[in-house]
């Protein structure tokens, strides 16, 4: 289980585990918490008073610190893994839906025509497209794109970086999706 971790602003800043959001409520990092209370951890007992330390850990917490990003000029990492769920294991050639052990990063513009390894150059394919299109364009190879691909924004990397996401997490991500995200669909 992960906490989704934020700047005080409210940006997403991480995935952190238990343990890491226990550090950050021990050190008094915690600015505000929302959702749900998915731990309780129970420490020793205080000398003076008795009292049992006792740190229960939200699954979002919103953190001290103002982060150096900019999140309008984060372009998330690229990965098989969150290509094919930005896509929804949809092929952009035939429409199909696969799983992801059948399917491959297509190039657009392919690399033996100065094609870029990006976001905005990358769709999803079933290995049967990906190998009749070869080292052509779609144009080239008549087979046109079903969907467009787009760059995923910092909230939608939060999703799709993460696939065991708590429902009052997913529900605070996709409240801040643009509106254009195929994201909604899925």
């Amino acid at each position: 289980m992960k906490v989704l971790k934020l700047s005080a602003q409210g940006l997403p800043q991480s995935w952190v585990s238990l343990e890491q959001a226990v550090i950050h409520y021990a050190a008094e990092e915690v600015r505000w918490e929302v959702g749900q209370t998915v731990a309780t951890f129970r420490g020793g007992h205080n000398a003076r008073t008795g009292e049992q330390s006792i740190i229960t850990v939200n699954s979002i917490i919103g953190t001290k610190g103002v982060p150096n990003i900019n999140p309008f000029e984060l372009r998330p990492g690229l990965t098989n893994a969150k290509l094919f769920a930005r896509d929804r294991n949809i092929c952009a050639y035939c429409g199909c839906h696969f799983h992801e052990t059948e399917l491959t990063r297509e190039h657009i513009i392919p690399f033996a025509q100065n094609g870029r390894d990006g976001w905005m150059n990358v769709v999803t394919a079933c290995r049967g497209c990906n190998h009749r299109k070869r080292d052509r364009t779609p144009e080239q190879a008549h087979m046109p794109l079903l969907y467009t691909p787009y760059a995923p924004s910092l909230w939608e990397d939060f999703i799709l970086r993460n696939r065991r996401i708590l429902a009052d997490q997913m529900e605070f991500l996709m409240a801040h999706l643009p509106k254009s995200s195929r994201l909604h669909d899925a």
